[in-house]
Order: C-alpha cells, then structure tokens, then sequence
C-alpha cells in the first residue's frame, strides 16, 4: 500500500521529534509537514507539550508487570521497516507508552492516549494552551490512579513546601482542601519549560479532581467556566499566577468549591 500521504499518528510524529525514525520515514513525515498545515501544527504542539508524563507516573509503572509487557511487545507484528532488517528503536516515550500499556491491560493505569494530547487551542486566550494540555493529562487519571490512604498532614506539608519554593506561593495542606474531597498528592511538573503545580484528590462522588497553578503575568481574571475532555474547569488568576480547578463533578459543585479554595490560595 502507498503510505506516502498517510497523516502520521501522534506516535510517529514523537518519534520523528526524537529522532528515532529511518531516514525514509523522517522524510516522509517531514515532506506531509510542509505540505500539511494541520500536521505541521500537530507536531509543533506534540514537540511544544513536555509534561513529564514517566515522572509523574512512576510509582504506577513500577506495578506494571514487565514479563506481560514483554509478550505482548513481542506479538506487535514487525513494521516494514523491520522486514528489510532496520531493526527498531524503541527508546524514551516509545518504552514509556509500551509500560503504560501493560498497565492498562491489568486495571492499574492510565488511558493509552499518553501522547495523543488535546486539540487546538484559542489564540485569544493564552492561559487556554496550558489549560488544554492540563485536562489531557488529568483525563488519563482513573480512581486508581489516586488509590491508598489520604497522606498524613506532615506529608502533606512536605509536598506542598516543593511546590512554594519553585512557584512563589504559600500553601498549607488547610488552604488547598477540598470539603468532602480526599487530598491525595501534590506533584511538581512542567509545562513549556515552567513549573507547574498538581494537586490531585479523589471525589468519593465524582472521581479524580485537581487544582493546578502556574506562574503568569497576565494579569488578574475573575473564575469562569469552561468544558474540556469531559470535565469542568474553573479558572482565575491573580497578578502572579493562573489557577485551574478541574474535575467531573457539575459546573455549579466546581464553582463552588473553586470559590472556597480561591480565597485561601494566595501568593
């Protein structure tokens, strides 16, 4: 079959981006880039997004069963490129989705779109771009993803002290909880090469929710309302930092605890 103008998946785009493909499949992948706006834009966002999935997930993969992933690896049928004896590389991100993929098979991971992150996003509002990638990663998150006791306050104020010192703020386990909802970590990432910060609980009622902030200098906006990946966001900033509460739980419940948790988070 002729593969010329076939649109590349996601993973053969990260794959072009790490280098990892033969000199026909990079040129290939490079030529629908010039030719292809939508491709072009694909890729920038895929090469643009540097959350670090494998750190955040870490402990999960660490369950995954390695002699499962092995065999299911090995029954993959060989690509073309491995027929005519190029042997594949399966390095970095490919690895990482492989063990997230034997996660998934036995219940304890996450969703297998690591890499198949968001769609467009506005170019009238900025903040929407980290918004948008926020929701992909938090859309990978199952109930037992946050599974295990709720951390003790100590552990708590240990983690968010990580988060102070590289965003700036001043956070306590009591300013960041959530009526009725189990904190369960809180995590340092990165977001085009800023830091970014996750608080993750477990609603009883409505599964994984989180509270995310980020450094910007946008300037103050007022909470509003807004729908991504089949979950509610709410967002607001202040002078220095822009905050998301997201979470499946109705727009109105999202509202109202967003505006409880707003009035304790401060820089």
């Amino acid at each position: 079959m002729n593969t010329k103008h076939t649109i590349p998946s996601d993973e053969d785009l990260i794959a072009f981006i790490d280098g990892e493909l033969t000199a026909e499949e990079a040129a290939r992948i490079e030529t629908l880039v010039n030719e292809d706006k939508a491709v072009a834009e694909r890729l920038e966002f895929l090469a643009r997004a540097s959350l670090p999935f494998e750190q955040a997930f870490a402990p999960l993969l660490s369950q995954a069963p390695r002699e499962k992933l092995e065999r299911m690896l090995a029954a993959i049928p060989a690509s073309e490129t491995a027929k005519s004896g190029v042997a594949p590389i399966f390095a970095s991100r490919r690895r990482f989705l492989g063990a997230l993929a034997a996660s998934l098979i036995v219940g304890i991971a996450i969703d297998r779109a690591v890499i198949g992150m968001g769609a467009r996003f506005s170019a009238k509002d900025e903040n929407s771009e980290w918004r948008s990638v926020v929701a992909d990663y938090l859309s990978l998150y199952t109930p037992e993803t946050l599974a295990g006791p709720v951390p003790a306050r100590e552990a708590q104020a240990a983690q968010l002290g990580t988060l102070d010192e590289k965003l700036g703020l001043s956070l306590s386990p009591e300013a960041v909880a959530l009526p009725g909802i189990d904190f369960k970590r809180a995590l340092l990432l990165q977001y085009d090469g800023k830091p970014l910060a996750q608080v993750a609980y477990l609603d009883p009622e409505t599964g994984p929710m989180a509270l995310c902030i980020v450094r910007s200098d946008a300037g103050p906006k007022a909470p509003d309302v807004e729908s991504r990946k089949g979950m509610n966001v709410v967002y607001w900033s202040n002078g220095t930092h822009a905050f998301m509460l997201i979470g499946h739980a109705p727009a109105d419940r999202m509202t109202a605890i967003a505006d409880g948790v707003r009035g304790r988070v401060s820089a």
